[in-house]
């Protein structure tokens, strides 16, 4: 019987409440997702925050480039909405979201964004938490509570030689770069294709599997496409809809 994927949390809950905000994150939490999945950028000043496009002119009620605001900058504007008005989300604050959920251990799934200013600082910055938090040197890949994601392969590089044991996640779009050499030239532990890509190339699974890598799928929402994951043996899925996911997944289960 295949294995039903494990679910991480797109941005927290990002289809119920306003993405990358603390609401959401204690949203997926309670919705039982097994990973949080978060995009960082690097202020001004060189601090680490939770904000998916190189500006917050979409996610906030401000406007200008992440990497021209300092942190106190940043932290003046609102990132929810009316009904849910919420401040900047850091990485330090979402680390400690993690590790104080004691019900269970959850995984952290951390997308570094490139092209940036800073370049490979922001890798160094993100290695420095989970270090600082102690987990970035974990005894093992399987008992990792973080995983650095990247589309930048030269990101995952850099991850994957200061800390060898730290699992890694070489995301794309391009069926060639994650079915060829680029995952293994850099080190992945893991292979992340949007699930549009799957759905022409599922041999990825397979391939990646021969290879000793998981398979990390985004961004699956649809019933459809969640059942399509779970039947190739995708490891992890990411969705805005954790909750959902998890509920379905379980009934489904009952079924087969």
């Amino acid at each position: 019987m295949t294995r039903d994927p494990l679910v991480v949390a797109h941005r927290g809950a990002s289809g119920t409440l306003p993405e990358h905000t603390l609401a959401a994150y204690e949203r997926a939490l309670t919705e039982g997702a097994d990973g949080l999945e978060c995009d960082v950028r690097l202020t001004r000043d060189g601090h680490l925050v939770c904000v998916h496009d190189r500006t917050v002119d979409r996610t906030s009620d401000g406007t200008g480039a992440v990497s021209e605001m300092t942190l106190d900058d940043l932290r003046r504007l609102d990132y929810g909405t009316p009904e849910w008005p919420s401040v900047l989300l850091t990485l330090d604050r979402l680390v400690e979201l993690a590790l104080d959920w004691t019900s269970r251990p959850v995984k952290l799934f951390i997308e570094t964004k490139h092209p940036v200013r800073y370049g490979g600082l922001v890798e160094n910055k993100v290695l420095a938490t989970l270090h600082r938090y102690g987990i970035g040197s974990p005894g093992s890949a399987d008992h990792a509570r973080a995983v650095v994601m990247s589309f930048s392969a030269a990101a995952v590089w850099r991850v994957r030689r200061s800390a060898p044991l730290l699992p890694t996640v070489l995301l794309g779009e391009s069926s060639i770069a994650l079915g060829g050499g680029a995952a293994t030239a850099v080190g992945a532990t893991a292979i992340g294709p949007s699930v549009a890509t799957l759905r022409e190339h599922p041999d990825l699974v397979d391939k990646a599997a021969a290879a000793g890598r998981a398979t990390y799928c985004w961004t699956v929402d649809d019933r459809d496409d969640i059942e399509f994951c779970r039947d190739l043996g995708v490891g992890w899925v990411a969705t805005n809809f954790p909750g959902p996911t998890k509920g379905w997944l379980a009934r489904s289960g009952e079924h087969r």
